[in-house]
């Protein structure tokens, strides 16, 4: 019997509502999909925004629903978390000692890329980052 080896798919997405173990089982996923594709080097970055982005969900999404896409792209992933709560993030600038606020911060500083797309007069968004795998000539 001769085996097919099928392509691992380009996206995953998945709708879901943020539990209490979310971030850990999302994360899980996203591990899997950059361990297939052969970018385990994007793990630790990717891992840590989606985490943020997702307990952004939990403290200012009323129903806590969201959408999570994950894409492979030619230079590395792509993830979004999509929402139907109106107002659009932004990064904190608080104090030294504020606990909270720092979220976005740490995507900018772990990611390549991330921003938010509004979703229109209904309200929503999507926030997205990019990892980008370092070709042989970038190390």
């Amino acid at each position: 019997m001769h085996q097919i080896d099928a392509a691992p798919p380009a996206m995953y997405r998945m709708g879901f509502t943020v539990g209490e173990h979310s971030a850990r089982h999302l994360r899980r996923i996203v591990r899997s999909y950059l361990d297939v594709w052969a970018l385990p080097e994007l793990r630790d970055a990717a891992e840590l925004a989606l985490t943020e982005l997702l307990a952004n969900v939990v403290r200012h999404v009323p129903d806590r629903r969201c959408t999570l896409l994950v894409l492979r792209q030619p230079s590395g992933v792509r993830v979004e978390v999509t929402d139907g709560a109106p107002g659009l993030p932004t990064p904190g600038r608080r104090g030294g000692l504020a606990e909270g606020g720092r979220g976005l911060l740490l995507v900018d500083v772990v990611t390549d890329r991330w921003g938010v797309v509004p979703l229109g007069r209904g309200g929503g968004k999507t926030v997205w980052f990019e990892c980008e795998a370092k070709r042989p000539s970038d190390q």
